[in-house]
């Protein structure tokens, strides 16, 4: 099942959306605050479902209003993307990805688990 697990860190608390074999899919910012964190939780699950897909891995990228799917090549050439709430702000980011494919089907996975994904503490 997948799950958003909460986790304590030095700095505050973070999640990650973990899928069913355990792969962490999108991680958060750190929050301040336990509450904070299950806020950002909520954003991820309201937007993922309603955000539009910008793909700027090329120069014809088409600017999508947020909340949105943003997908870009970092420094090393890999794919990443962020989620991005309706304020602009930033709720989510991957890891990177070697095939743009693997990319995309992984903002698909974020839209179908994360609705549902249980929110989940983590004790170390």
């Amino acid at each position: 099942m997948s799950s958003f697990c909460i986790k304590q860190v030095s700095s505050g608390v973070k999640f990650d959306l973990v899928d069913d074999r355990g792969i962490i899919i999108v991680k958060s910012e750190v929050y301040i605050s336990a509450g904070s964190c299950l806020k950002g939780i909520e954003s991820v699950r309201r937007n993922s479902v309603k955000a539009h897909f910008e793909d700027c891995t090329d120069e014809s990228c088409a600017r999508m209003p947020n909340p949105k799917f943003m997908l870009y090549t970092d420094k090393k050439g890999e794919f990443r993307f962020r989620l991005k709430a309706r304020n602009g702000e930033i709720i989510a980011v991957s890891d990177g990805y070697e095939r743009k494919s693997e990319c995309v089907a992984a903002i698909e996975l974020v839209r179908r688990l994360a609705p549902d994904a249980a929110a989940v503490h983590i004790d170390d």
